[in-house]
């Protein structure tokens, strides 16, 4: 795989939160009976930046919490090896809550699916809403973002890699292609 092109850099990725925090505030009416739950790992701190900016717009504090979705994955049984099983951290209550999901990239939606499967174990929310930082298309589900940073037209032989300051130490998504062409025979 050889990086393609980046297509948002840290101050664009700052805007597509602050404004996805906008669209948040304004469809719940405010912060009343809303939390975020990021999904592990970089939506936990999606999830996390989306917080400290409704705080900066609204003055209040929303729960934020951490899901991992591991073992509620279709594809678990093909997966080689034990699973890497880590914290589920949902400190509150999120019955009746307006609850927003957020992950860095939406695909498949299988990765959603296994979220919202996961999240029924904790209880039943108002709403479950979806943000994403990334949608790039090639649903075999159901699943669309109700908040999304950039849409990004890809092609199945790509792949759109977030790169947060938390994880890799830089903030940005690039696109890379795989250029082997073994791997993917036209």
């Amino acid at each position: 795989m050889e990086e393609k092109a980046k297509i948002l850099d840290k101050d664009a990725i700052s805007r597509a939160l602050t404004r996805i925090a906008h669209e948040i505030v304004e469809k719940n009416k405010g912060t009343e009976n809303l939390c975020l739950v990021g999904i592990r790992s970089r939506g936990v701190y999606l999830a996390q930046r989306l917080s400290f900016c409704i705080k900066n717009i609204e003055g209040k504090n929303v729960p934020t919490g951490a899901l991992d979705i591991t073992l509620y994955r279709d594809d678990l049984a093909l997966a080689s090896g034990l699973p890497i099983v880590r914290k589920t951290e949902i400190d509150f209550d999120i019955n009746d809550k307006n609850l927003v999901l957020v992950d860095d990239v939406l695909y498949t939606g299988r990765t959603i699916r296994a979220a919202l499967d996961a999240l029924i174990d904790f209880g039943r929310p108002k709403s479950i809403q979806l943000a994403v930082l990334v949608d790039r298309g090639h649903r075999e589900l159901p699943v669309r973002a109700d908040y999304a940073g950039k849409n990004i037209p890809t092609s199945k032989d790509e792949a759109v890699e977030v790169r947060l300051q938390e994880t890799e130490g830089i903030d940005e998504v690039v696109i890379m292609k795989n250029n082997d062409k073994t791997q993917n025979p036209k």
